[in-house]
């Protein structure tokens, strides 16, 4: 587990590099906006469950047991293990998309890619048994949504 001693570190690290970067000013606004900070977990599990709530657009993950670690985060845009991973490596030339969910949204969508421009459409066949064995759940949600007309549409097919 990363001591408080570590994460103050990071810290102090990241604050002597910013005056040696050209956007210095937008650095030091982002690190002032209240909305970027330096977390201390109590364990790696507790860590892993923040970061998962949290669903970031990048996670990186540097940790010995890091694909452990990874089977435990299901919502973040990209994920980035091990020291040699950088967040720029999936920007710009490991392949793969740039284009990711922000604001938490990584808790229902993942990247842009290929499947983003393919639309599925679900395909359902029932037999007169079927829709019987399923009339009365689905007139009982139909009413209960006010939609009556739902609730006809499965009913009318048993009419002699």
């Amino acid at each position: 587990m990363i001591a408080p001693e570590t994460a103050s570190a990071v810290a102090a690290a990241v604050e002597a590099r910013v005056d040696d970067r050209a956007r210095a000013d937008v650095i030091r606004e982002t690190l002032g906006n209240g909305q970027c900070g330096l977390l201390v977990a109590g364990s790696m599990d507790e860590a892993t469950a923040f970061a998962d709530e949290y669903a970031p657009e990048h996670l990186a993950i540097l940790a010995e047991d890091d694909e452990a670690l990874l089977s435990g985060v299901d919502s973040a845009g990209s994920v980035f293990l091990g020291p040699y991973t950088p967040v720029a490596a999936g920007d710009y030339a490991s392949g793969t998309n740039h284009v990711l969910p922000t604001g938490g949204a990584a808790r229902v969508t993942g990247g842009l890619s290929v499947d983003t421009f393919l639309r599925a459409s679900t395909v359902q066949r029932l037999d007169r048994e079927a829709l019987a064995d399923l009339r009365e759940t689905i007139t009982t949600l139909a009413e209960a949504e006010g939609l009556e007309g739902h609730a006809a549409s499965v009913d009318v097919r048993f009419e002699e």
